[in-house]
């Protein structure tokens, strides 16, 4: 049987809510004076809103999220970011990752803990407690969530896991080893850096990397680049695996930056393996108005 898989990222929902004098200091200035004069046309809520309709209509099993639903971590963003998620789906349904906007300021990160819980809790989890990294067990998946969002200096937006969340990372993948489920970790953050995104990069990626090589993943699925990625790195085993990143799901086309998109996994097993078809679905320069196939190629 096919589990049907989406993935999306990067929703930046607008528009920005009006933010007392108080909440502009340091970094949170520099963000929202760029939001008012490029970025609110950049990110638009009805091309994110065709894009979501599109992906409902394929009748995806799960969705995973990969974090920057808000833009500097404004109180409201985190209540209209958490109706929006109840747009996309119920927390069952739904697997989320937070981003480095998410944790925009100092403190922030308690927001999202709290507003966004239900979508960030493990099949173990406890109360209101978001904990990381989760895992979740759905259909023939295992779900491995981690945080790479840290707040940062002004022009920054590095992320990091630390020691504490990669040792449970490392004892997490361990486990699941003879499970014989599809491993999928969800990331913010893409474990190889970009020409030109070194101020952007994953800090601990190496560290990550070494973990991976020792216990494995089927796939990686990430976002913050806004762009479509495939990047290939060494398991366990032999066996390489891949990283995707898809591009934010607000962005008008025409634009530098890729259009906005989604990725479908069909994902089903085959014989002691599996097999795992890539569908790209969203929006084209050559039709900015509806949103079409792009791509479709087996990844597995």
């Amino acid at each position: 049987m096919t589990y049907l898989l989406a993935h999306l990222s990067d929703p930046h929902l607008g528009p920005m809510p009006a933010p007392r004098p108080i909440d502009l200091v340091g970094k949170r200035a520099i963000g929202y004076l760029n939001w008012q004069r490029k970025r609110h046309a950049i990110h638009r809520r009805d091309v994110l809103a065709a894009l979501v309709a599109d992906m409902h209509a394929q009748k995806p099993d799960h969705i995973a999220v990969t974090g920057d639903l808000v833009n500097v971590a404004l109180p409201a963003e985190f209540i209209e970011a958490r109706a929006w998620l109840e747009s996309v789906g119920m927390p069952h349904d739904v697997s989320l990752v937070p981003g480095n906007h998410d944790a925009y300021s100092p403190g922030a990160r308690h927001h999202f803990a709290e507003m966004w819980v239900d979508y960030l809790r493990g099949d173990r989890g406890l109360g209101n407690v978001a904990s990381f990294p989760y895992v979740r067990r759905r259909g023939p998946l295992a779900l491995v969530g981690v945080s790479s969002a840290i707040p940062t200096a002004p022009f920054m937006a590095t992320g990091r896991l630390g020691r504490a969340q990669r040792d449970a990372l490392d004892r997490a993948l361990a486990q699941l080893a003879n499970d014989n489920l599809f491993r999928i970790l969800l990331i913010h953050h893409p474990l190889h850096t970009a020409p030109g995104r070194w101020a952007a990069r994953l800090r601990d990626a190496g560290d990550i990397l070494d973990i991976l090589s020792r216990h494995g993943v089927d796939l990686v699925l990430h976002g913050h680049d806004h762009r479509h990625a495939t990047v290939w790195f060494d398991g366990s085993n032999g066996k390489k695996i891949p990283a995707i990143g898809v591009p934010s799901s607000s962005v008008v086309a025409g634009g530098h930056q890729d259009p906005a998109a989604y990725n479908l996994f069909a994902i089903e097993r085959d014989g002691a393996g599996w097999r795992v078809m890539q569908t790209v679905r969203g929006f084209t320069k050559d039709d900015v108005n509806s949103v079409t196939e792009i791509e479709k190629r087996i990844l597995v």
